[in-house]
């Protein structure tokens, strides 16, 4: 187990959070610390733009990956190609074995300061049915078995399109020094993502001569979908949606099963539908339960900070966190899910580690930052929505439709791939 002659700060994780959280730190910390990243993939997979490269018929795996090893190196960083099987808080050490060819031994990394920025496992695994009769737009794999799928064997049937319900932990409850804060209930973990591929599906029935919204149910287990972006956003999105002609089923609590004529819902509801495109459970990964610094369920709790309150070295950003909030201002725990928020996290994660090195203050997640903010590709067109201030609570949105949504998309794609840094801010 190295020893290390200035502050070493170990980043869990490579994708947006984890990229965003070492080169981050890197710049805010400069050349007094040591960084090491660890993913047990080499590259960063692009999420976001995988249905708009499945609905225009193009191979996803061809340009949603980036190499992170050079723009890693480009900035100092060291990077490790490995699975992560342990974290001992107490200890500050990481377990993990190396990933590039299977048989290989754990190694042992310790730590002055920890991101974990890890993401989530995607529970496809938990829903009765998925292998036989699901789709999805998740990854690359995915994403090319429906792209393969809609023109081969697609009969012109209906498509439904939703999430699996999202088991949400009580990390965030009562944690200092926010004691007694309500913590509502998130019902989903992210649905821009449906919202998303309702309507680049029907852009490409549209374009097929097969159909166009009238083929399509989106569905939530939720009391509204998209809950996190707040009521104003949405009902201004249903009222779009349902102009359009787009089905739309909510409370459905959670899917039962999924068979060859459609999906069964655990409220006792069905939808018929030829193609089921869904949107699983967000689960922490195994290594993440029961330690110290998670909650129930794994997710990682911060306060504001994005420092654990228990372990005041750890910190975590992303999707994988259960964030503490003040009592007068409710935020889900284990939300936000979304990339822009991911950012957001790293900067203040990386903020605060550099302030321990070099003596500054700490800084805040501002309020401002935990707001919705979504573009949703539709082929050509699509919607951007923010809604302001803190999640689920907004009087403060709003939503613009057209082609500005479609070129924004690609815009920060092509922005992102080409300089290799985090940086949502810039679109």
């Amino acid at each position: 187990m190295a020893t290390h002659p200035k502050p070493h700060v170990v980043v869990l994780g490579g994708n947006f959070a984890g990229l965003g959280s070492a080169q981050k730190i890197r710049e805010y910390a400069g050349d007094r610390v040591e960084i090491t990243v660890v993913d047990k993939k080499s590259n960063l997979l692009f999420v976001p733009n995988i249905p708009a490269e499945v609905f225009a018929n193009h191979d996803p795996a061809l340009s949603m990956f980036m190499d992170i090893i050079k723009p890693l190196d480009h900035d100092g960083i060291h990077f490790i190609q490995g699975e992560v099987t342990g974290i001992d808080p107490d200890n500050r050490t990481v377990d993990y074995v190396p990933s590039e060819r299977p048989g290989s031994e754990s190694h042992v990394l310790r730590y002055d300061y920890l991101v974990v920025a890890v993401g989530n496992r995607l529970a496809y695994d938990r829903i009765e049915g998925f292998a036989e009769y699901g789709h999805t737009v998740s990854d690359t794999y995915h994403g090319n078995l429906l792209r393969r799928y809609l023109p081969q064997e697609y009969r012109g049937g209906h498509i439904a399109i939703g999430s699996a319900r999202f088991h949400q932990g009580n990390g965030a409850e009562g944690v200092e020094p926010y004691p007694g804060g309500r913590i509502p209930p998130a019902e989903a973990a992210c649905e821009g993502p449906p919202v998303e591929t309702m309507l680049a599906a029907a852009t490409w029935l549209q374009e097929q001569g097969k159909g166009g919204p009238k083929n399509i149910t989106v569905f939530t287990p939720a009391e509204i979908i998209a809950e996190d972006a707040g009521e104003t956003v949405v009902n201004q999105l249903l009222g779009i949606a349902g102009s359009m002609g787009f089905g739309y089923l909510n409370k459905t609590e959670d899917i039962a099963r999924l068979t060859k004529d459609g999906i069964e819902f655990t409220n006792g509801a069905s939808l018929e539908a030829e193609v089921k495109i869904i949107f699983p459970d967000w689960v922490p990964h195994d290594f993440l339960r029961n330690l110290p610094i998670s909650d129930n369920e794994g997710f990682v709790v911060t306060d504001l900070l994005m420092r654990n309150p228990s372990y005041p070295e750890v910190f975590a950003a992303g999707v994988d966190i259960a964030i503490a909030p003040p009592a007068a201002t409710p935020v889900p725990a284990g939300v936000p899910k979304t990339g822009q928020m991911s950012e957001a996290m790293a900067k203040i994660a990386a903020q605060n580690i550099a302030a321990d090195i070099t003596g500054g203050a700490a800084k805040r997640m501002p309020l401002s930052e935990l707001a919705a903010f979504c573009i949703l590709d539709a082929g050509g067109s699509g919607i951007i929505f923010r809604a302001d201030h803190v999640l689920g609570t907004s009087k403060h949105a709003h939503v613009m439709s057209g082609p500005q949504a479609h070129w924004a998309k690609i815009a920060f794609e092509r922005y992102f791939l080409a300089s290799r840094k985090h940086g949502m801010t810039a679109l």
